[in-house]
């Protein structure tokens, strides 16, 4: 399967942070560094992976959390979408996804 032009613009703009790739996944891709799942992409959106400290900063800028409905109940992801503002500054998306990666490594430990 061939990535959509979304997932290779992510790509592209995490490059500068290490070896990131995508992988297919439930109708979306993951966004990995190092083998863990830092972020996803549906729908041409990016979420990053988000802790208890860090969901307030989305929360602030009027982010939501990734969502998908199974049973006619709605679920709620730990991947919150990353604002245009964040999209927008290579310094500021950078930041971003380096605590998205250790929020995911951090769980991993656990």
């Amino acid at each position: 399967m061939s990535k959509n032009q979304f997932v290779s613009y992510v790509l592209d703009l995490l490059s500068p942070y290490g070896h990131i790739t995508a992988r297919a996944m439930f109708g979306g891709y993951g966004i990995y560094k190092e083998g863990l799942i830092a972020g996803i992409v549906v729908r041409d959106e990016l979420y990053f992976k988000v802790d208890a400290a860090s969901v307030k900063d989305y929360e602030v800028m009027g982010s939501e959390a990734f969502t998908y409905d199974v049973n006619g109940k709605t679920v709620k992801m730990s991947y919150w979408q990353v604002p245009l503002d964040i999209m927008e500054d290579e310094e500021l998306l950078g930041r971003w996804f380096e605590r998205s990666w250790l929020i995911s490594h951090k769980s991993k430990k656990k």
